[in-house]
């Protein structure tokens, strides 16, 4: 059945079209209100507007009739009309009107109706594939942001709210195995009653999607999180009469928990598609998220064991190093023979015992120092030093060890005149070991050779396993080697060569023992001097050892000095404080406005880097151009000074840009 909405006063036209349309329903309205009244209520198919009414802006009136889906028939009369008015109406039939006509033109006005709404129809449905479409991309962008649990199923969540539009929806997650949790997003708040009906739903749905759950959820251990948009209205039972969609968050055999909507209108098949896919795109990140959970777990429970480990081999060393100095002491007075003459055999005795007593506290000195290391507690004296009487000094304590396999130790300088930035006492140790594990390794009557020479950094040849440690360097580099005629080490043991407690396997490495620690030091030593250690070798023919440290110059004498601060600041367990400024006139105007610039945030980049509880501030770094680091050197003495009581004692490191290159200042102030 057609319905017709005839605009009009006059009853002939009423009775005509009536007539024309016998089984069809006509109403009949001359009144503005009235009119748009039964556009909204009764949706007419067919406006007939009869031409010659009074009282009525037919301009206006057909304007706003076009925005409904109606068909507007234009019947002319006497009255002239202008384009306007002609323009809004979709079809004409002029007086006296012709009754074949009249219906031959409203069945046509029909079908272009029909035609109409079933564009309108598909472009809606496209408008709402694309837009369901849009949320799906963005809501993936969001979910490849983040690792937190929560946060994915928020984003997942919002998702499905901006496509679908639902009323209530209901999420099974765990945040852990004893918190099950159930978080509820509704447009009203709801009933007590519908909240427990809800937690018995969930529990059993859980139960039923698993066939041994790895959980047992309880309504007394089940969380809740409600988030509530409005509290006009409270929704009871009668929302679990709404169409709804349920799906589980499922990857594999990895059950993350579900998610459940109420709509009141139905859902359609492309909204199912839709709401599946979302859910489907929050699992991986999911999975991602409980593996980076786990990851963070294992490494506190590694750092815990390492940290105790660490403290353990400390207390342990310190309390063996006590009774081992005193039984050494004892030795040195029977071999001196205050405590009486002895015997052939006595001495050859109690000199062994010395022998291992000082091998002893060899390996207990070295896990002193590389429990140091790690803890970030060692000691460095950075001053400008020659290579040359570090080397010497090695070399004349080791000549008489060396004799007695009948070994030779030689040094070939280099003959070049450099310095580099140093702490001496670090390096003998580093050279001591490399030469000392010469001497171990080297067959009786050989050569041991000490070298040392300038090399840039692009010069620096290497086997490939070293590579992530010497492709940082850049410059120039005062290069030693201590090369040996031993065993050597095969080329697959190399990357081992500087592994904590790792000896290469053979028989001579088994008869001279040894920590395993002393490479694995000399290595993180090279990396506070900024430099490198690495080695090469052949089976049978000896090895090579080589470390370089950057010659002296305002770059790497500074970064030794940051280092020997940075290395302070953390062993008192205070804070650092890292400034690095991009100035313009406007930033150095608003600092001059500035009574306590340390506690602004204009820089462009800043760290604060705590460590324990203390929040003494005990070292500065000032990053910048020079005009700002030297206004900045002012500024913050001055602020330090005057607040000693809330900072401290504070090292101050200055760097700057000077003719566009970057070039760290070797200067600092307390």
């Amino acid at each position: 059945m057609t319905k017709f909405l005839l605009i009009s006063e006059d009853s002939e036209k009423d009775r005509l079209v009536k007539e024309v349309f016998p089984s069809d329903e006509v109403i009949t309205s001359c009144d503005q209100t009235l009119i748009f009244d039964v556009l909204k209520v009764e949706e007419p198919d067919i406006v007939l507007v009869d031409g010659d009414v009074d009282g009525l802006d037919l301009k206006h009136l057909c304007r706003k009739i076009k925005q409904f889906p109606v068909v507007i028939l234009l019947i002319l009369g006497e009255k002239e009309h202008n384009k306007d008015v002609m323009h809004n109406a979709n079809l004409f039939i002029k007086m006296p009107v012709d009754k074949k006509l009249l219906s031959a033109t409203v069945e046509s006005a029909l079908k272009t109706r029909l035609s109409l709404l079933k564009m309108t129809k598909s472009n809606q449905e496209l408008a709402r594939s694309l837009y369901q479409l849009n949320v799906l991309y963005n809501t993936s962008s969001q979910l490849a942001g983040t690792l937190d649990k929560d946060k994915l199923l928020k984003i997942m969540t919002e998702g499905i709210e901006k496509s679908l539009n639902f009323e209530l929806s209901c999420t099974l997650m765990f945040r852990s195995e004893r918190e099950p949790v159930l978080i509820i997003n509704s447009l009203y708040k709801i009933s007590d009653r519908l909240l427990e009906a809800l937690k018995l739903r969930a529990i059993l749905s859980y139960k039923s999607l698993l066939a041994d759950p790895p959980y047992d959820i309880k309504i007394g251990n089940l969380k809740i999180e409600k988030n509530i948009k409005h509290n006009i209205q409270e929704y009871d039972f009668s929302i679990l009469r709404f169409d709804n969609m349920f799906a589980p968050i499922v990857l594999n055999d990895d059950f993350f928990g579900f998610t459940e909507i109420y709509r009141e209108k139905p859902f359609s098949t492309e909204d199912a598609t839709c709401f599946q896919t979302l859910v489907q795109q929050v699992t991986l990140p999911l999975q991602s998220a409980s593996l980076f959970q786990e990851l963070k777990i294992t490494n506190r429970k590694l750092e815990k064991l390492e940290r105790l480990k660490s403290e353990f081999i400390s207390i342990v060393s310190h309390e063996l190093r006590t009774p081992l100095t005193a039984i050494k002491n004892a030795m040195d007075i029977i071999l001196s023979g205050k405590a009486g003459e002895m015997t052939e055999n006595i001495e050859k005795f109690v000199s062994m015992g010395k022998r291992n007593a000082i091998r002893l506290s060899g390996i207990i000195n070295d896990l002193l120092d590389i429990s140091k290391i790690e803890a970030g507690k060692m000691d460095f004296k950075f001053e400008l030093i020659h290579i040359e009487p570090v080397i010497e000094y090695v070399k004349n304590n080791l000549t008489e060890v060396a004799k007695e396999k009948n070994l030779t130790i030689k040094y070939v300088p280099s003959g070049e005149d450099v310095e580099i930035y140093a702490d001496s006492n670090r390096l003998e140790q580093v050279l001591t070991n490399l030469v000392s594990n010469a001497i171990k390794f080297t067959p009786d009557a050989g050569e041991i050779e000490i070298t040392s020479k300038v090399v840039n950094a692009r010069e620096l040849q290497y086997d490939n396993c070293f590579e992530d440690d010497i492709k940082k360097l850049q410059g120039n580099y005062l290069q030693v080697c201590v090369e040996d005629h031993g065993i050597g080490i095969e080329r697959k043991d190399l990357n081992h060569v500087f592994d904590k407690f790792a000896q290469i396997e053979n028989s001579l490495s088994r008869k001279v023992g040894g920590s395993g620690l002393g490479l694995p030091i000399a290595r993180q030593l090279m990396e506070s001097h900024n430099g490198a250690i690495w080695c090469d070798s052949e089976i049978n023919k000896g090895s090579r050892f080589y470390f370089v440290i950057p010659i002296a110059n305002d770059k790497s004498n500074f970064m030794m000095i940051r280092k020997q601060l940075v290395q302070k600041a953390r062993s008192n367990a205070s804070t650092i404080a890292v400034i690095k400024i991009k100035s313009t006139d406007t930033v150095i105007e608003n600092l001059l406005r500035e009574n306590n610039l340390l506690n602004k945030t204009y820089m462009t980049n800043s760290l604060i880097e705590k460590e324990g509880g203390m929040t003494t501030l005990s070292l500065i770094l000032v990053d910048g151009d020079k005009p700002s680091a030297e206004f900045l050197k002012k500024k913050i003495d001055s602020v330090v000074e005057q607040n000693k009581n809330l900072y401290g004692e504070c090292d101050i490191i200055y760097s700057y840009e000077i003719e566009g290159d970057t070039h760290e200042k070797d200067s600092y102030s307390r």
